[in-house]
């Protein structure tokens, strides 16, 4: 990744989460473009910003984070010329996404409000309304500018015999695609009975009066219940779990819910405040607890699954059809999504860490063992995994690696689009720079000189 695509990277996380650390003061305006004002106190901000989240491995001039500050407002100036149209209501999904995010971090909503120095609730939403706006219609504008373009089978081999002809082909490290069987440890009838038991009990003495946040405190086997007491905002379009959201907005203030089961285990949910489309609901989460005895069968029912499918008396894919409990992989014949590419594509050296070494030695066609794993918070369970494609890592390859090359090409040409739309855009447009912002050398040129 290039110093240009980080800086860009940075700065829109910079943008979305200072907006309200040092209040705006009029200190005098470093450049006009359009109708939008940059002051110097931003390009001293971003700057400060972007040296402390790059730990200093990005050197930033004042002049080069004027010019990305400058871009940025180019495309937004230009994004209400040409009529980009951003609906409210998805602004306002993107504001509560980002609420929600700050909620989890800090604790609470009020927490998040005293740590960004807003007055209010409000004050907090339009603020951040104002710059995901912003975020939106440059989004908008860079998306119309490449819409149309696309690469021909002919210039994805003149970049590769560009990049072969320079000594630059890139290196790819060995990639795996990987599929799972997921069989959960399910508790037994009477211990499930005991844990509703259980929750009917502490629902009651929450109705007669107990403190519902000291209850989950003391009960709740959430993680995060020593940060939130038991307390979440829950978005009725946001991600969250679908029978908790289901729950929640079934409830009147103050009410609480009959025990109801997740993947988590069994919970029971007060619902404190209603916002709209948002609701404070405090929650207790009791598990189930899972005898030796269950676990042992578990593990035994993997170990003959895997070797039904070793020995070829059923396939892989049709043993996770008939057997995997895992909802996210089961209707794709256990294929194991990147969740940061969201293809089915793993490189193995960025990996994450504890599956890197179940991994990492297996051949194509190889199974594991059955092993035991939970996720934070979530079920407990054994699973085995399938190496299903090993590639070795290589130089560039123009027919093994086309659809990388391909995508490659593509992001180069829509870079050079934008940059051509950059250029001619500054010539069309009103920019004023003011004081020493006049003698930087910028890449393009927005003196007009």
């Amino acid at each position: 990744m290039n110093k240009q695509v980080i800086i860009a990277i940075l700065l829109l996380l910079i943008v979305k989460t200072s907006f309200a650390q040092d209040k705006i003061k009029v200190d005098g305006v470093a450049v006009v473009v359009g109708k939008n004002i940059v002051l110097d106190s931003d390009i001293e901000k971003f700057q400060k910003e972007i040296n402390l989240r790059s730990e200093g491995k990005i050197d930033i001039s004042r002049c080069e984070m004027l010019e990305e500050i400058m871009t940025q407002k180019l495309m937004a100036h230009h994004a209400v010329i040409d009529s980009i149209e951003i609906s409210e209501a998805r602004v306002d999904g993107e504001v509560d996404r980002i609420i929600a995010n700050f909620t989890q971090q800090l604790g609470s909503l009020d927490k998040v409000v005293e740590f960004y120095g807003f007055n209010d609730e409000s004050d907090l939403k339009k603020e951040l309304g104002t710059i995901q706006r912003e975020q939106l219609l440059i989004q908008g504008e860079k998306e119309a500018i490449v819409s149309k373009v696309s690469v021909t089978p002919d210039e994805v081999k003149n970049y590769f015999n560009t990049l072969k002809q320079a000594d630059n082909l890139p290196e790819f490290g060995s990639e795996i695609e990987l599929a799972q069987i997921v069989l959960h440890i399910e508790p037994t009838k009477e211990e499930v009975q005991r844990v509703i038991a259980k929750l009917k009990d502490l629902k009651k003495q929450i109705e007669d009066g107990a403190s519902m946040r000291l209850k989950a405190m003391l009960e709740s086997d959430d993680p995060g219940v020593s940060q939130n007491g038991g307390l979440y905002q829950v978005q009725r379009d946001g991600q969250f779990i679908k029978e908790f959201k289901e729950v929640a907005f079934s409830l009147a203030e103050g009410e609480v819910s009959e025990p109801f089961k997740t993947d988590f285990g069994y919970h029971i949910i007060k619902v404190e405040k209603i916002r709209g489309q948002e609701v404070d609901a405090r929650h207790i989460l009791i598990q189930p607890d899972i005898d030796e005895e269950e676990v042992s069968k578990s593990k035994e029912q993997l170990e003959k699954i895997r070797k039904r499918v070793l020995d070829g008396s059923i396939t892989f894919e049709e043993a996770v059809a008939e057997f995997s409990n895992d909802k996210s992989t089961k209707n794709n014949k256990g294929v194991i999504i990147n969740p940061y590419t969201q293809d089915t594509h793993f490189e193995l050296t960025r990996m994450d860490p504890s599956l890197y070494d179940r991994v990492v030695n297996l051949n194509k066609g190889d199974i594991t063992e059955p092993f035991f794993d939970q996720e934070r918070g979530g079920p407990k369970m054994f699973k085995i995994i399938l190496m299903k494609d090993k590639t070795e890592a290589h130089t560039a390859d123009f027919v093994k690696d086309y659809v990388k090359i391909q995508k490659m090409a593509l992001l180069k040409k829509k870079e050079e689009t934008i940059e051509k739309w950059n250029t001619d855009k500054i010539k069309d447009t009103y920019i004023k720079l003011n004081g020493e912002n006049v003698d930087c050398e910028f890449k393009n040129n927005w003196s007009k000189k």
